[in-house]
């Protein structure tokens, strides 16, 4: 299925949002934004992957994914699901600390009925000025996106987190906390007392993606996070996201990213 509202992103939209129904729609590798995504549930079940944990949601609930968090959707075969989904910049969070809560709520959130009603019907609202714009159309979607952060923020219940997965998840959280350093399929397979082979598959079956290819993304993230957070120079942070060289950094960063770190920082 098309990403209509990832689309306008890419053509500047700062606010973007879009419904989609469907069946086996599933995403077959983890992916990041630059910006954050709101993922609300209108009919269905899906198996969200964050990182290194798995969350089951159901009707009426809600994610938040803030930039650079590695997440997928995925449901049972022949499952039928009806999803809102909004994307937005980090500027577009009129308050800092409001940014800080916001990005901190990894997890499901799970209103109560009146809750419920008013995020689906914020979420509307945006929708439907995204399709017919007036006067002040940006200002307008900017408010009320900001209304359904505050309210998120100061109502409802800190989102449930899951325990981690099994012993692959285990992997895959030992990538996000040791990006940095230097890490090889024989180190995991001792590290974790599993042989090579079997390491492998089981990885492939959980992200549908290896192992090398998942710790590159994952020092990219990381990279891109540092490029604009930061004035460290790009010799620097190749060095603090795992790579051995400038030469391997630069060619992996453009092979994920389609520019080099050079351009992407010029870009910001």
């Amino acid at each position: 299925m098309i990403d209509q509202a990832g689309i306008m992103m890419a053509q500047g939209k700062k606010i973007a949002c879009e419904r989609i129904q469907g069946v086996n729609d599933n995403m077959v590798k983890s992916h990041y934004h630059e910006y954050f995504e709101l993922y609300y549930l209108e009919d269905g079940t899906r198996f969200h992957m964050v990182q290194d944990e798995m969350y089951t949601m159901y009707p009426g609930q809600f994610m938040i994914f803030a930039p650079y968090i590695m997440h997928r959707s995925f449901g049972d075969q022949n499952m039928f699901f009806k999803r809102l989904v909004l994307y937005f910049e980090p500027e577009k969070i009129l308050s800092e600390e409001l940014r800080k809560t916001i990005e901190a709520g990894v997890g499901i959130y799970k209103p109560d009925r009146q809750e419920e009603v008013y995020v689906h019907r914020i979420l509307g609202n945006i929708l439907e000025e995204q399709k017919k714009p007036y006067l002040l159309s940006d200002e307008y979607m900017t408010i009320q996106l900001n209304g359904l952060l505050l309210r998120t923020a100061r109502k409802l219940e800190k989102p449930e987190r899951v325990e981690k997965l099994d012993r692959i998840g285990e992997v895959i959280h030992f990538i996000h906390t040791n990006f940095d350093k230097e890490i090889s399929l024989e180190q995991l397979s001792q590290t974790f007392y599993l042989s090579p082979y079997y390491l492998c598959r089981e990885f492939k079956k959980h992200t549908n993606t290896t192992i090398v290819q998942y710790l590159n993304v994952t020092r990219i993230m990381n990279a891109q996070r540092k490029l604009l957070e930061t004035d460290r120079s790009i010799t620097e942070i190749s060095r603090e996201t795992g790579f051995s060289n400038i030469t391997h950094f630069n060619r992996v960063f453009k092979s994920i990213t389609g520019v080099s770190p050079s351009q992407f920082r010029k870009q910001l």
